[in-house]
């Protein structure tokens, strides 16, 4: 398979082999090519050059539609289930079985019951889906693939949103499809589960293949080795800074904890980066979105410049000079719709006010300023953003926020989804911002990013801070993976 957008090869020249009744576990770090594999594999994209078989027979996939005549189904990360309908009625959507010209309620809900009680998932036909825990839903969307007959199953992070007793569920839902013949895919940053479930690994990096052994033969630090590469590779430029952390604590956590939290402690020096390194679960972004006040913390106490405070909303995050640029930047960071300078004011309309009046002037030259200094590329600061590229859309967000001059800036995963250069510039602005006095705590995937550019790294696992480390003190990516990875 081989599949390029925009000239970036995603892609180039993978083989990959799924056997019947083996679960082929799929890892990478972040752009290795995993998701776009499987996004071909099931439809989503269409490859620029390469065949699929199955069952020794070419497959023509050109849409999902086309993946799921071959048996294969995806079970996302992001649950596709609707909440206020019933478990059967996600299950059988768009194929119900109908009697007389209209649904035969009965038959789904017979079929229903009949489905859950061969996977042995305790539930019922009539519950609905709002009232399940995440682990249960996530069983649904497994009953729903096998229901349409689905011989090849792709997990996409199934774990990422569940309790320990739901993996255990999970896993043992998996082994009882493979003693079945049902092929299953599974995609993981958490080395302990992969070495748990499957079979073989294959490891992608750069989007080629560099790896396909059985797991059997391999440890987590061969696994690791593949996915970072040669030793050399390892470690990774940092620079000693030119102007020292300063000595203000600038925000101090005590025993913060949560829903996936518990008792985080730590503090953040003026100037300061920290970043923050974990699996998909393990409470970062519940840490960001407390601190400015999306979630509530169940416990813990909260300090800013020696003063106790309490965030109960973004308004008070605001008011104490916190920033946050959210990680899904088009859900959640972005007016998709209104222009550059529209997103860059939004955040300091009181700076360009005057009795509730627009300084339109005053607006344009502040956003024409952040536009150079952010070389941020658009034809006008009047072009509607959601016409900018990922790279550009970013530096939009992040000069919103910026313009409020923040004490502290909080990053969660700033380059996702961002090109080459663009991470560059994104990461060197952080920098730039520290050396100013700003302090920033940056959530990031790729440990590259955060060795480039933080004073000191926290690793979390199971909502615990686990490991800090001064930068200084580390010595290549490998060593925070394996203190990820637990």
């Amino acid at each position: 398979m081989s599949k390029s957008f925009g000239g970036v090869k995603a892609l180039d020249d993978v083989d990959f082999d799924l056997v019947e009744g083996e679960v082929h576990a799929l890892v990478g770090g972040n752009g290795a090519g995993k998701s776009t594999l499987m996004k071909i594999l099931t439809g989503v994209y269409q490859a620029d050059a390469g065949v699929i078989k199955v069952a020794d027979k070419v497959g023509a996939i050109r849409n999902p539609t086309d993946a799921m005549k071959n048996g294969i189904r995806m079970v996302y990360q992001e649950l596709s289930l609707i909440p206020y309908l019933t478990v059967a009625e996600n299950i059988f959507l768009n194929y119900e079985p109908m009697r007389r010209g209209t649904i035969d309620k009965a038959q789904i809900v017979s079929k229903t019951k009949a489905l859950l009680d061969e996977l042995g998932i305790d539930l019922t036909p009539d519950q609905k889906i709002v009232d399940l825990s995440v682990g249960y839903c996530q069983l649904v969307e497994i009953a729903k693939a096998l229901s349409a007959q689905a011989s090849i199953l792709v997990f996409d992070e199934p774990t990422a949103s569940l309790t320990s007793s739901e993996v255990d569920k999970l896993f043992e839902l998996i082994r009882l499809l493979k003693s079945r013949g049902v092929s299953i895919v599974y995609i993981s940053h958490r080395m302990k589960e992969i070495f748990d479930i499957s079979d073989r690994i294959t490891v992608l990096k750069d989007g080629r293949k560099v790896m396909t052994a059985k797991t059997e033969d391999l440890d987590i630090g061969a696994v690791i080795d593949a996915m970072i590469g040669k030793a050399a590779e390892r470690n990774f430029e940092w620079t000693p800074r030119d102007v020292p952390v300063g000595d203000e604590v600038r925000l101090e956590v005590e025993n913060l904890s949560g829903k996936i939290l518990s008792d985080v402690s730590f503090s953040l020096n003026a100037g300061e980066v920290l970043g923050i390194a974990g699996l998909i679960g393990s409470g970062r972004t519940e840490l960001l979105e407390i601190l400015f006040g999306l979630r509530k913390a169940s416990g813990g106490r909260l300090r800013i410049k020696g003063k106790d405070v309490q965030i109960a909303s973004i308004k008070d995050a605001i008011g104490e000079n916190i920033a946050l640029v959210p990680e899904d930047r088009r859900r959640k960071g972005l007016a998709l719709i209104h222009s550059v300078k529209d997103n860059i004011l939004i955040a300091s309309l009181n700076k360009v006010t005057k009795n509730g009046l627009l300084q339109n002037k005053k607006a344009v030259e502040i956003v024409e300023q952040s536009v150079s200094e952010h070389s941020i590329k658009t034809g006008s600061i009047d072009t509607i953003v959601g016409m900018l590229s990922g790279g550009n859309q970013q530096k939009v967000l992040l000069s919103k926020w910026l313009n409020t001059h923040p004490d502290i800036l909080l990053l969660n995963e700033p380059t996702a989804g961002v090109d080459i250069a663009s991470k560059a510039e994104i990461i060197n602005f952080v920098r730039k911002l520290s050396l100013g006095g700003t302090s920033a705590i940056l959530v990031s995937s790729e440990i590259a990013e955060l060795l480039a550019v933080c004073d000191r790294i926290l690793v979390l696992n199971d909502g615990r801070v686990v490991r800090s480390l001064k930068r200084d003190a580390i010595q290549s990516e490998e060593e925070i993976q394996h203190a990820i990875q637990g």
